[in-house]
């Protein structure tokens, strides 16, 4: 079983990733195809079967990792709920494919596969304890605790995005209000400024005074809530990913300035701030990295 191959999918709201996987991480062979619309969860597993067939033309997986948006149950089995994804609760995901493919499977929440990918292949991977904060459509994060990921006791831990900001802030489908998805998500940004992020990012570069200023307040907002996260999971790193990662470079000399302020020396003792490294096959890396684990097992 050491040269094993794996499937690890990333099943997003507009598109699905999955990579053909040796045991070192090595990407033999990927597809992405687009997620049916509507999306409902009988019409992705026809999508994902003939997707894992052309991914996998020979039938040399032994295991299936799947990422879903949302959190998954304890046992990795159940999607519990998809956020962007109509009909998804509590959906038998890896049943399922178990029974359409005949390979053991097993289902994580999307940032807790690439929080798994960075730790592993990634910018975390000289680190024992980080956390990855994804910075997207929402505002997702996973949490590595002495090189495990951490799901606590239900497996939905890690839901970084979703700690209080401003407690009289914008309502957030969470039922929290004023979260930090709300300020720093693409939709908050959309919102703010009416521009997408690299747009506000290319007017950075270009020198403007307002999208520079932008930048500013965005990563003191950021750096407001990882003091929070970084009081009480004191990580040696954090990881920035999801599409906003890309314009790192204009608001993390705020983010720091202002855990710098806010953190304790104790709590924050050698921390990095950095940015993801595996960009948008992160998802895929770390499903596959899941469904490693389950051919030791088996």
């Amino acid at each position: 079983m050491i040269n094993s191959q794996v499937i690890g999918i990333d099943v997003g709201g507009t598109a699905i990733k999955l990579g053909r996987f040796q045991p070192d991480g090595t990407c033999l062979q990927s597809l992405t195809v687009a997620t049916p619309q509507p999306s409902t969860p009988e019409a992705v597993l026809v999508v994902l079967i003939d997707a894992i067939a052309q991914v996998d033309p020979y039938n040399e997986a032994v295991a299936i990792g799947v990422g879903t948006p949302g959190p998954a149950d304890k046992t990795g089995r159940i999607a519990q709920i998809a956020i962007n994804l109509p009909g998804w609760i509590n959906v038998p995901l890896a049943d399922w494919l178990e029974a359409k493919t005949g390979k053991p499977t097993i289902i994580a929440n999307d940032a807790n596969c690439a929080g798994l990918a960075e730790s592993w292949l990634g910018a975390g991977r000289h680190f024992q304890n980080l956390i990855l904060l994804t910075l997207g459509t929402g505002v997702g994060g996973a949490i590595i605790l002495d090189g495990k990921l951490f799901v606590g006791h239900q497996g939905a831990a890690g839901e970084l995005g979703l700690i209080t900001l401003n407690p009289n802030g914008p309502t957030c489908n969470s039922g929290n209000r004023g979260s930090l998805e709300q300020y720093a998500s693409v939709a908050a940004i959309r919102q703010h400024t009416g521009k997408e992020p690299m747009e506000l990012a290319a007017l950075a570069q270009a020198g403007d005074m307002c999208a520079l200023t932008f930048w500013q307040e965005y990563g003191k907002g950021l750096g407001i809530g990882l003091a929070s996260l970084i009081y009480v999971l004191t990580p040696e790193a954090v990881v920035i990913g999801g599409g906003i990662s890309g314009c790192f470079k204009f608001f993390v000399s705020a983010a720091k300035a202002e855990i710098e302020k806010r953190v304790m020396p104790t709590s924050r003792a050698g921390l990095q701030i950095l940015p993801a490294e595996l960009g948008n096959s992160a998802g895929m890396v770390g499903a596959a990295k899941l469904a490693s684990s389950l051919v030791i097992h088996h």
